[in-house]
Order: structure tokens, then sequence, then C-alpha cells
């Protein structure tokens, strides 16, 4: 191998595929290794046998569940925003050609023990059993300062400066209560946890905005879509995209060491006794494990069910965010379902996913708020892994690393680590202004 590449990027995982897609489309010379035989990496998806054999130790899954290739059971289940920025970037990419998207039927917030529909807009908060009346006009009210709020057109801003005012500043000015704060700030906004509540209110209004806008573009019931056949088909459509740009992918090539030169910097990738050069190495945290740090574990459930998550109108695909404060945590908690209308799973069958950031060593005790709303459950995999972020100075040494995929059931967080690294490497901003139309859901077949 005697080439030099620009970018040897090392495992086939969401992340991963998507910079190495942006960097070959920019004219990179992109080489692309696993050491895994399958692509994905820790996002990859798998079927009832390999699901079986991964959290059960045996290849013998039940003949009652029906078919195992009809199961694409996504470790890191996570819906797209139909506006956000994961679709702009598929679409800057053109990979959209060789994925079909369907609509998420339901989005869900957990309030006093209960689930509800996420009201996303004035008309929608009106008529939401989250609010009573009064409640519901200050809700109403702030919806539309949110809808008519443009950057560009300080008459819109009302006197506030959202560069100054903060998340906290700007709710109490609608005199919003607790309850409603949280829902805003968790299932529509998709905070995390509580501290935005202290930032300038800009992204804050901004993320709300994503979410009404993504909703309205499918007219369904909410604002999510997700690829037929699950994200297994992502790094698939990314290594066909990468062929066509000239780019090599290369699955199975064990160890994948990095060579460093005597300064530190990185130079090329050793697998099994060939080494190929490059400047810049791409990866997940478990090829550099020493320029990582663990910040934290996952908790999950994997359960296989033969009905709808009750209480979401029958959904065939939703998601539920259980907010901290209402379960008396630090970390809100998701569930994610889908079913055989999106492609994962034979007739009939639905697939949900309870995650949250683990505060204690026990899932089975700690997801039980998420387990108690699912109703009878076919099968129950637990599951608790570790993440991790870089702890390097990739000037210094030429290695752009990943962080692990967190706890949500949607890609803002994902994409925003992507977009990063992608300016790390090439010193530009990624444009993201591209005509949505050219992803397109069906809403329902």
């Amino acid at each position: 191998m005697d080439e030099e590449y620009d970018v040897i990027v090392l495992g086939t995982g969401l992340k991963e595929c998507i910079l190495s897609g942006l960097l070959s489309v920019d004219g990179l010379k992109v080489l692309h290794m696993d050491r895994n035989d399958y692509y994905g990496g820790a996002s990859t998806s798998l079927n009832l046998t390999q699901l079986w054999k991964r959290f059960r130790g045996d290849d013998k899954s039940p003949e009652h569940l029906g078919s195992s290739r009809e199961f694409n059971v996504d470790m890191i289940p996570k819906f797209m925003m139909a506006n956000g920025a994961l679709v702009r970037v598929l679409i800057h990419t053109d990979v959209t050609k060789y994925l079909n998207f369907k609509a998420v039927d339901g989005s869900f917030v957990y309030n006093k023990g209960k689930i509800y529909k996420v009201p996303a807009t004035d008309v929608e908060a009106l008529k939401s059993p989250l609010m009573g009346l009064f409640e519901k006009r200050r809700a109403r009210k702030f919806f539309i300062y949110v809808q008519d709020y443009e950057v560009s057109d300080p008459k819109s801003h009302e006197g506030l400066d959202l560069n100054q005012v903060t998340a906290r500043q700007l709710i109490s000015k609608y005199g919003l209560e607790d309850d409603t704060i949280d829902f805003i700030g968790h299932a529509l906004a998709l905070h995390l946890d509580d501290s935005y509540l202290d930032t300038p209110a800009k992204d804050f209004v901004e993320r709300i905005k994503v979410y009404a806008e993504s909703l309205a573009r499918f007219q369904g019931g909410s604002p999510y879509i997700y690829p037929l056949y699950g994200l297994g088909e992502l790094p698939q459509a990314f290594a066909r995209l990468s062929a066509v740009y000239g780019g090599t992918y290369m699955l199975n090539k064990p160890e994948c060491k990095v060579e460093f030169d005597s300064a530190g910097k990185a130079i090329g990738v050793t697998s099994e006794g060939e080494t190929a050069k490059c400047k810049k190495v791409v990866c997940d945290p478990s090829y550099l494990p020493d320029k990582v740090r663990n910040v934290g574990k996952v908790a999950r459930a994997i359960c296989i069910m033969s009905h709808p998550i009750p209480d979401t109108n029958d959904s065939h695909s939703a998601q539920v965010i259980l907010p901290q404060k209402q379960l008396g945590r630090k970390s809100d908690m998701y569930l994610f379902c889908c079913s055989y209308a999106h492609n994962v799973a034979p007739k009939g069958k639905y697939i949900a996913f309870v995650t949250t950031e683990a505060e204690t060593d026990q899932p089975e005790v700690e997801l039980k708020p998420g387990i108690d709303l699912l109703g009878p459950v076919d099968e129950t995999f637990y599951d608790i892994y570790d993440r991790y972020e870089p702890t390097n100075d990739h000037a210094a040494d030429g290695c752009f690393i990943s962080k692990s995929y967190d706890a949500t059931t949607h890609f803002e967080t994902t994409v925003k680590d992507v977009v990063e690294i992608y300016s790390k490497i090439t010193g530009k901003v990624l444009d993201l202004s591209v005509d949505l139309s050219a992803a397109s859901a069906t809403a329902e077949e």
C-alpha cells in the first residue's frame, strides 16, 4: 500500500460513515476500515439470531417471535428530525438516493404518570390535556412568539435580545408553569437536562422552531422520520456513496493499529502487516482507547412486543420522553418504538427501547418507570455500556475521535458531534442550507 490517503476512517459506525461521506464529497481521498466483518460498529443492526447470540449467548431464538431475518434491531436507535441537521447532512452528500424514509407516527411526553402527545404549535396547545385552561392560553402566546421569531426581523423579537436573555427569563415573561417548561424544554427543544435555562434563549427558541417546522413537513403526528429497514441502511448507503467518489471501504481488517511518528502524529494504520499511510485518522473510541476517558454509562432495555406502546394512539412508531423531574432523576429517560411498519420486525411485532444515562448499575430497577409504560412484553434484553469522550489534542496528533452514543432517541446530539469533527478536520463550517424536498418520506402506505 504505497499510496497516501488524506484520511483513514476506522469503524463503520453512524458517525464515522457520515464523516467519511462528507470528506469524500469534499474531494479528500478516504480509506475506511473496520475490524468487524459487518457494518455499523456499536450502532449496528441485528437480526433476531444475532440479537439472541449477543445477549443470551446462543443462536436459538424462539420460533414464535417470527423469522430472524425479518428483524432489523438497531443497537443505537435514533429518530431523525425531518427538518434537522442530519437530514440536511444526508441531502448535502446526496446519500438520500439510496435510502427510503417513512414518517414516525407519534411524539409523546410523560407527565404525572401518563403519556401525552407533545403539543408543538399554538393550535395544539389549546387542545392539549397537558395543561389547564389558563395555562393553555399562556402556552399559546409563547408558541406564537416562537413561531413568529425570525433572527433577521427585529420586530419579531418584541424587544428581547435572545443572545442576552436566558431561556428562564423568556419563559417567565409568559408565566409558564413548571410542568409546561418541562415538556417544552425536554420534549420539544430536546435539552438533556435543565442547564439550558440559564443560557441564552436563542438556541432554545431555534430548537423549538426546528421541531415545529419538522412537524409541519409531513403533516404526520411527529416531527421525526426513520429509514425503512432501520438505521443499518445508513452505513451501507455511505459505503456506496464513498465508492462513487473513489473512496475505499474494507471490512474484516483485524487490529487496525494507528501508527505515530516520533512527534506523536498519526502517519498511518497497520492491519495484517500492511501499513496504509495517511495525514489524519478518524475513529470511534474503541480504536484509540488510550486517548479517551469514560464519562458515563447508558442503561438500556430492548423489548420485543406484539402491540404498540399503550396510550400512544396505536402508533406503529413513536418516541416518548420522560423528563428527569417527572422521575426524580438527574437525566431524562427515552422510549423508542418501531415496528413492521418500518420493516424492522415481522408483521404484528414491535421493537421498543428504554434508554437513559445510567445513575446506578442496576438497569432492571432503573429502567422500570419506562418498562412499566410498555404493557406486556414478549422478550426483554438488558444492557449497560460505557460512554467515552476524546481527551487528545487533535492538532498535535492528527486523530479525530468521535464520542460514544448517548441515551437520546433522536439524532440531534450525534450530528452535532459529526459537524464539529468535520470543522476540526477541514477548517470549514459545514453548509447545511439545502433543498429539504430531496428527502421525502412516505407518510402512510
